[in-house]
């Protein structure tokens, strides 16, 4: 049977098409397949390693600032890198992000529970930089890429599609099977159930060595994903076809001052933050939760992916929906859904009954989960837009900065989101030295309202994002996309 002819376009590149589509959702699973990670971050270092809740706030507030400071950093080298590449630059700075995340993602992870506070401070800093760092190679121009795969509206919304069914897959599988892997319900020698007396819950310990194992694993496959997101994705776009830096040296101030005009990404970086103060920042609280209230943290997984899985009703319609409401129309309408998901989970530490109780915050957490499903499937796809409106209107197209200040606050949020969480449960009267199963009552069920507080409070932020201030509209959009094509086909005259 005759091989079927690839069909170009009209400047002689591949058609974009499902390749195109599956590949990039490649890259973002081979990205989550070390982010994934992050939520366990936390949990690791605080129940496993025992640090106390104060000092591990602090250490992640100081490492999270590094990362958010260095992705603004590494998006201007992009834009300004001019050197040829056999695999072009954006290609190139992936593969290097994708393999120093084989060492970096198991170095957070290094199982030493015995060591001296401050070997383990410092174990945590270091491991967590290189880390981050290789991270940041990889994510940046993955993300930035986007808008050079395809200028079509519509194939940019399908790309944030499958970039987000990449994210989430890459967020079950770990989210789903790590925690059944790595908690341990406790016995004594005769076989009994160990109880928590306050709680009447069953103990349950974290295997910290099978943590760092998954990690190293984990690499591998996001290594293998890479790859095949390297080999079969087309850029369109010409990397260099903008002087985005004109020569100049790259200054963050002016930098963020041009951001900050951009009320797209401002909107969309809104938006995204307060989507991770209610994934992130909410993560280590609810698996605490899990633990010591409901008494089933390997289970916690499987609870948490139901936030995830209503954005598989939006997949196959989202290209119909986009093009008839618009991106940011039906994302404000599912932040409303989010909103009574996040009033819902209110009500559920109220209930003493604790099945009728998980019950509530399911149905809480599905409408959130709900709400979220427009805008997970389009998110990259504002930010492709708001690429485009700098391009619009100043004339100057910046993918690596304007992405990579994107990706700072959200780092920020990823980070201080966090560590304010463990300060707060500090306050609230977590105490690490007793670990999961030596916990009060009251210290049990004070985390639960900061479960439903912090997804509530994520709600509001994204509304406020996309409902206010991101200003994109469908028929903004239609008057953007016409004069850009009017300018670049006078540039090619």
């Amino acid at each position: 049977m005759a091989k079927k002819p690839v069909q170009l376009d009209e400047n002689g590149k591949r058609k974009f098409g499902i390749r195109d589509k599956v590949a990039y959702a490649a890259g973002d699973l081979g990205c989550n397949m070390s982010f994934s990670l992050k939520n366990t971050v936390q949990t690791f270092w605080l129940v496993f390693m025992a640090l106390e809740t104060g000092l591990l706030s602090i250490l992640l507030l100081l490492v999270q600032i590094w990362d958010a400071v260095n992705d603004p950093m590494i998006g201007a080298l992009i834009d300004s890198d001019r050197r040829k590449y056999k695999l072009g630059k954006f290609k190139t700075y992936i593969l290097i992000g994708a393999l120093g995340l084989l060492v970096g993602g198991a170095a957070v992870f290094l199982p030493f529970p015995k060591a001296p506070v401050v070997i383990k401070a410092m174990l945590f800093i270091v491991g967590y930089i290189i880390w981050d760092a290789f991270y940041t190679i990889a994510n940046v121009p993955y993300g930035s890429m986007l808008s050079l795969v395809t200028e079509d509206a519509g194939e940019r919304a399908q790309l944030s599609t499958w970039r987000s069914i990449g994210s989430m897959v890459g967020n079950i599988l770990p989210g789903m099977i790590l925690p059944a892997l790595i908690w341990h319900k406790e016995f004594d020698a005769s076989g009994n159930p160990i109880i928590n007396p306050e709680t009447g819950v069953q103990v349950e310990t974290l295997l910290g060595n099978r943590v760092f194992i998954a990690a190293a694993i984990m690499g591998v496959l996001g290594l293998v994903c890479f790859l095949f997101m390297i080999k079969n994705i087309t850029l369109r776009v010409d990397e260099n076809s903008v002087k985005t830096n004109d020569g100049e040296k790259f200054n963050i101030l002016k930098a963020f001052g041009n951001f900050m005009k951009n009320r797209p990404a401002v909107g969309a970086t809104m938006a995204a933050m307060g989507m991770f103060l209610g994934m992130n920042a909410a993560a280590t609280a609810v698996t605490i939760m899990f633990a010591t209230y409901f008494g089933m943290a390997q289970l916690s997984g499987v609870v948490q992916m139901i936030g995830f899985i209503p954005m598989f009703f939006f997949m196959p319609f989202i290209k119909k929906i986009v093009n008839k409401y618009g991106k940011k129309e039906a994302s404000v309408a599912g932040t409303i859904v989010s909103l009574v998901g996040g009033l819902v989970m209110l009500i559920f530490p109220l209930i003493a009954n604790k099945g009728i109780s998980l019950v509530v915050y399911m149905i809480g957490l599905t409408l959130f989960g709900l709400g979220m499903g427009v805008y997970t499937c389009v998110s990259w796809a504002l930010m492709a837009d708001a690429i485009d409106y700098s391009e619009w209107k100043f004339g100057k197209r910046e993918e690596g900065t304007v992405y990579s200040l994107h990706s700072f606050f959200r780092k920020l949020a990823q980070g201080i989101g966090p560590s304010v969480v463990l300060a707060i449960m500090g306050v609230l009267g977590y105490v690490s030295d007793l670990g999961t199963g030596g916990q009060s009552a009251a210290t049990t069920y004070n985390m639960c309202w900061l479960a439903a507080g912090l997804y509530m409070f994520s709600a509001v932020v994204q509304f406020i994002g996309l409902g206010l201030v991101y200003n994109l509209d469908k028929k903004t959009m239609t008057t953007m996309n016409k004069e850009l094509a009017e300018r670049r086909a006078g540039a090619k005259g």
